[in-house]
């Protein structure tokens, strides 16, 4: 059965950093690329960041390009998504996301993880 894990998110402070995590189960992680999405209230679940699966492509929204980086590794089938500057516009629910194939989308997945809650206040 395939899985995907978040972890890492919480409340944090305007300007603060989070790092979050994405353990994958059940699938050749080696062979996925991966995304990260986020719900914020009342919004559009939108892509934020994805990174193919031999991390040779990587891409960005712009609201986080030169604040968040997309990494993964794969001994571990782990992604992660280191993001700083934060500010309260970023606050969401945020979901790792896998899609089959070499290459990542900031739009398409097959497997979708529970989500991680992420705050951004004072």
């Amino acid at each position: 059965q395939p899985q995907l894990v978040e972890s890492g998110g919480g409340l944090v402070q305007p300007g603060g950093s989070l790092r979050l995590s994405c353990r994958a189960s059940g699938f050749d992680f080696n062979v996925y690329g991966i995304g990260w999405f986020r719900q914020a209230p009342g919004k559009e679940r939108e892509g934020v960041a994805c990174i193919g699966s031999a991390s040779s492509m990587i891409l960005y929204e712009d609201s986080v390009k030169g604040r968040f980086t997309v990494s993964r590794d794969n001994a571990k089938s782990t992604a992660y998504l280191q993001m700083n500057r934060l500010s309260p516009e970023d606050t969401a629910v945020y979901y790792c996301a896998a899609l089959s194939g070499y290459v990542c989308s900031l739009y398409e997945f097959d497997y979708l993880g529970q989500g991680t809650q992420v705050t951004v206040s004072s």
